[in-house]
């Protein structure tokens, strides 16, 4: 595009560049201004405000940042750095930048909410890239009439949440627990939450969905076709273009919902190993109203004693009454009392699983800001049959060997999830897959020495897991998105090497997934570390 260029506007290129990563000799990301300042040229010259461009060296840039970076392993002086910010804030602004980005041979990271696992949606390890942030298109519009809603990418699950209540007190939606979340990407990777066994994942209540093509074309369900939208359903949307809106189907729920957590320690339990077979042995073949995890948490007590704590929460949707009822008579030896249930409104369960528990406004929902500011490492697993007691015991035995904060999250899945087939959406756990693990090792940041222990720590427990979890393949969830288990930019490998972490993701939606991938993006424009490629790239 051809553009008369005012004074004011090559004064501020000039300041621009100026300040670049180019001209500070920063060869982190291989940068040169060759690429670099004909990339800012384009996003100016093409009525993109320069208010939404952050570049490096200015204050505004390391704020946005590290405001976004929700994983603390990924903020530290030598993780590659993107070359600017852009915030757009209407749809064509998005077309723009792909544009531009591919005119310039720039890898675009997409970041909604920045929960990435891996960092993915604000790190790239080999190349120059710039971060899309979209957290100004962020509008929900909820239509109470036929039950849906427009969610633009850039909003989180928790303003979702909340601009559904202030609609309705009667209407949710099947997502993460999770308010800091973005919209973008847990939708597109499926979405596990409490409502799964009753109503599915996430993504198997998206009706419509609005995206930015690698040619920088808008496109909805009807004009992109089945193939593509079914890829984005589960398959990771980044892989495919850039989100900017689903239309999602809401779901019923009742006027009162029935909660309760309830926590044993291992130094206090004799019998706790058949509590938890017993829960083993029902919660995916519960009724689908009724969701108990299990999550196991071991960390050290004031005097240095390593303490394991084994906690049952619950959602139900319904009156406690018959929540106690249920739990009598399918799982007694939880001892569940009725002064341990709390009958509250859906959204209130919302703000207790988020944490919000001590009288915090609904209006806590909208804060975007992670309520945790530590590095994790996190791996993931399913369960196709159940782990025997004394494979539990050894489990406890191994996590209370560790020297740092660590978890155990067991989600039943069950119910609908089992009426949905595997090649209906790329998300193929389903009947058959009893329970989703995720495994988890946290640490405040400090003796980066540290780091690589608490590394291997997680990787040496994935591997003692495997005799009890998931084969052939060993299954994992895109949403805890895991480099160990490959990546597909290794240019020394094979593609059958490159792409080995594609079956544990996806099993054989892989292929089908690949091959949409070559249909809309032939030239793997839309790429990262752990990106579906085209089915003949290599």
């Amino acid at each position: 595009m051809d553009t008369l260029l005012s004074p004011g506007f090559v004064f501020l290129i000039s300041l621009i560049l100026f300040f670049s990563p180019c001209n500070a000799n920063q060869t982190t990301n291989k940068c040169s201004s060759a690429t670099y300042q004909p990339f800012i040229q384009c996003i100016l010259a093409n009525s993109i405000p320069h208010n939404l461009l952050y570049i490096q060296g200015t204050t505004s840039y390391s704020t946005l940042l590290e405001y976004s970076i929700r994983n603390q392993r990924f903020n530290t002086t030598s993780t590659p750095k993107p070359l600017a910010i852009i915030t757009p804030t209407i749809e064509s602004h998005v077309s723009t930048i792909v544009g531009c980005c591919r005119t310039n041979n720039l890898e675009a990271r997409v970041l909604s909410g920045g929960h990435d696992y891996e960092g993915l949606s604000y790190v790239a390890f080999s190349t120059p890239f710039v971060i899309i942030n979209m957290q100004n298109i962020s509008s929900i519009d909820v239509n109470t009439t036929d039950n849906t809603a427009w969610v633009q990418a850039g909003a989180t699950v928790g303003e979702l949440y909340y601009h559904m209540a202030e609609k309705s007190k009667t209407l949710g939606f099947p997502a993460g627990l999770c308010p800091t979340v973005g919209i973008g990407g847990h939708l597109s990777g499926g979405g596990i939450g409490t409502m799964m066994r009753k109503y599915g994942l996430a993504s198997d209540n998206i009706i419509d969905v609005r995206l930015v093509n690698v040619e920088g074309k808008i496109l909805d369900r009807e004009s992109m076709g089945e193939d593509l939208f079914w890829a984005i359903r589960g398959g990771g949307g980044a892989s495919f273009g850039i989100i900017l809106a689903y239309k999602i189907k809401l779901v019923h729920v009742p006027q009162k919902l029935t909660i309760f957590a309830k926590s044993y320690n291992l130094s206090q339990n004799g019998s706790l190993v058949k509590i938890v077979s017993q829960w083993q042995d029902v919660a995916y073949r519960l009724d689908v109203r009724l969701f108990i995890r299990q999550f196991i948490q071991v960390s050290s007590d004031n005097k240095g004693n390593r303490i394991l704590q084994i906690k049952f929460e619950s959602l139900f949707l319904g009156e406690k009454e018959e929540l106690l009822s249920i739990i009598q008579e399918k799982f007694p030896l939880l001892d569940l009392q009725v002064q341990e249930c709390q009958e509250m409104s859906w959204i209130e369960t919302i703000q207790y699983f988020a944490g919000y528990t001590n009288g915090e406004p609904l209006s806590a929902l909208l804060e975007r800001k992670s309520q945790f500011g530590y590095s994790f490492k996190a791996k993931s697993d399913f369960l196709t049959s159940q782990i025997p007691e004394f494979g539990w015991k050894r489990i406890w035995y191994k996590l209370l060997r560790s020297n740092a904060t660590v978890y155990m999250i067991i989600d039943p899945l069950g119910g609908k999830m089992d009426e949905i087939s595997e090649s209906e959406t790329p998300f193929p756990y389903r009947n058959g897959s009893l329970y989703n693990i995720q495994h988890l090792v946290a640490w405040v940041d400090g003796d980066q020495s540290l780091v690589n222990t608490y590394l291997d720590w997680i990787r040496g427990f994935y591997e003692f897991m495997t005799p009890y979890v998931s084969k052939n393949p060993r299954a994992a969830y895109l949403n805890y998105r895991d480099l160990d288990l490959g990546t597909s930019l290794n240019g020394d490998l094979s593609y059958f090497e490159r792409t080995r972490w594609g079956k544990r993701y996806f099993k054989d939606n892989f292929r089908k997934l690949a091959l949409v991938k070559l249909e809309v993006d032939p030239k793997n424009f839309f790429r990262s570390e752990q990106s579906v490629p085209p089915l003949n790239l290599y």
